[in-house]
């Protein structure tokens, strides 16, 4: 390793060692122990030798209990990565991904990686040299290279910060990773905006230049640029509403890509559910907690969406939409009803509208999330619940921790267990907080009525 990245090494020894308790004053990432070898490659002398991105990874990854010292994991064998290549949108980016990296990684004696939205590697390619030397970390097709699961990496950082990553060097959280360099950027659904994966390349130093993240950021909209050509846009007399994961809803219209705001986004919900229409004083108790909102407040929120949209997508008596609508949402409850769990949990990046505490939307938030939650734990299929307890809505789920430590191999069980007993403990410590509090709320209201050491009852009301 250069001497460039020999504060990184420091931080990342410091903070592993310390279980990722640093909390950068020098003991944790963004200190690195004091060390002024300065960040990434060209960061001025005198600079905290993390940075930020690296630093945030970090973290999460222990949060994960990723082992510095671990392997990823190779999840599907032969058949299985050919059905899942086979069905998988980014196949048809491939030719062109091919002929804009093939050569530029065997010149170089790189790789070109693509992986699925939950990191799992279907195509690992390149100079024949540099795949045996990959085999020995497991960076194969087949594998989960997930930040949650494999620690900081391009491709598993870059899906979780959803934006082009470049990874150097000591800047990986897992030490079998660190004589690598890598830079992956994120490829998205051309119309619905919906992480199809990544694209990555992988190699030696000779990576660690700008230059190389621009340059796998260009193949990642070149690849969306050719998922529009060869994919047909979505009919022109439909919508499509993308609400899962985010709190702020998308709205495609023939000809136009709009951004909710919030309020706006739980109409449309409410409404995409149901095409039938709302009468008025239903609609206000189905988007209001607050009982004292007047039908004055819901006329305005709805004249201005109106407005937004054009009075021919927005009906009115009962309220309604005048189109058909296509909802992620409902894509999955679709695919749950025909028991295609794999695919309901593929098509589901997080709750709905995660933020709004809209009545209407929050129980149908909580149908889709506790039957899709219901259907990952009941298939008991390790890799399924790994994508749940490895999410964001999904690492303080107890009961998919537990599915998932009685269901994978033996190898991986005791991170599985680490996490279990950690939540316990948790779990464990806010019970206990939560009955001392309500003790001295008795105590102090006279009501604490505990035994004394004689067995008589002492305390009582106030008089």
């Amino acid at each position: 390793m250069s001497d460039a990245w020999t504060g990184v090494r420091r931080a990342h020894e410091t903070f592993t060692s310390t279980g990722g308790a640093g909390d950068g004053s020098g003991a944790g990432p963004r200190g690195g122990g004091g060390s002024s070898a300065g960040g990434a490659l060209g960061a001025p002398p005198g600079s905290p030798p993390v940075r930020p991105l690296v630093a945030d990874s970090w973290r999460r990854s222990a949060r994960a209990r990723v082992s510095p010292d671990g392997a990823a994991r190779i999840e599907l064998d032969e058949e299985e990565l050919a059905g899942l290549r086979a069905g998988h949108p980014l196949a048809a980016a491939m030719p062109v991904i091919r002929e804009l990296m093939g050569a530029y990684a065997r010149d170089g004696e790189h790789l070109i990686a693509v992986c699925d939205a939950t990191g799992r590697m279907l195509w690992v390619e390149g100079h024949p040299g540099t795949l045996r030397k990959a085999r020995g970390m497991n960076f194969v097709a087949g594998a989960r290279w997930s930040e949650a699961v494999a620690g900081t990496n391009a491709p598993g950082t870059a899906l979780a910060v959803d934006r082009p990553v470049q990874v150097c060097a000591a800047e990986h959280f897992r030490r079998p990773v660190q004589a690598w360099t890598c830079a992956a950027a994120p490829v998205h659904d051309p119309y619905s905006g919906r992480v199809l994966g990544a694209v990555d390349i992988t190699g030696g130093d000779g990576l660690a230049h700008p230059h190389s993240l621009a340059f796998v950021q260009a193949v990642a909209r070149a690849a969306e640029s050719q998922l529009a050509l060869v994919s047909p846009a979505p009919a022109a007399d439909r919508l499509r509403l993308t609400a899962l994961g985010r709190d702020e809803a998308l709205l495609e219209v023939p000809g136009r890509r709009l951004r909710l705001s919030r309020r706006h986004s739980e109409i449309l919900v409410v409404l995409a559910r149901r095409p039938e229409g709302v009468a008025g004083e239903e609609l206000l108790t189905l988007l209001y907690e607050d009982e004292s909102v007047t039908p004055v407040t819901l006329r305005a929120e709805l004249s201005r969406l109106r407005a937004l949209l054009g009075p021919e997508l927005l009906a009115s008596r009962p309220y309604r939409l005048a189109q058909p609508v296509d909802a992620d949402f409902d894509a999955v409850d679709r695919r749950l009803a025909a028991g295609a769990v794999s695919a309901a949990l593929g098509g589901y990046p997080g709750p709905l509208l995660p933020s709004s505490r809209a009545p209407g939307v929050v129980r149908l938030r909580e149908r889709l999330t506790g039957r899709l939650r219901a259907a990952v734990v009941d298939r008991a299929d390790p890799a399924l619940l790994a994508d749940w307890a490895y999410s964001a809505w999904g690492e303080d789920d107890i009961t998919v921790w537990r599915a998932l430590a009685s269901t994978v191999p033996a190898t991986e069980a005791p991170a599985a267990r680490a996490r279990l007993a950690a939540l316990d403990a948790e779990l464990t410590a806010d019970t206990l907080g939560l009955r001392r509090v309500r003790n001295v709320v008795s105590r102090a209201l006279g009501t604490d009525r505990r035994p004394g050491a004689d067995g008589a009852v002492r305390g009582g009301p106030r008089s």
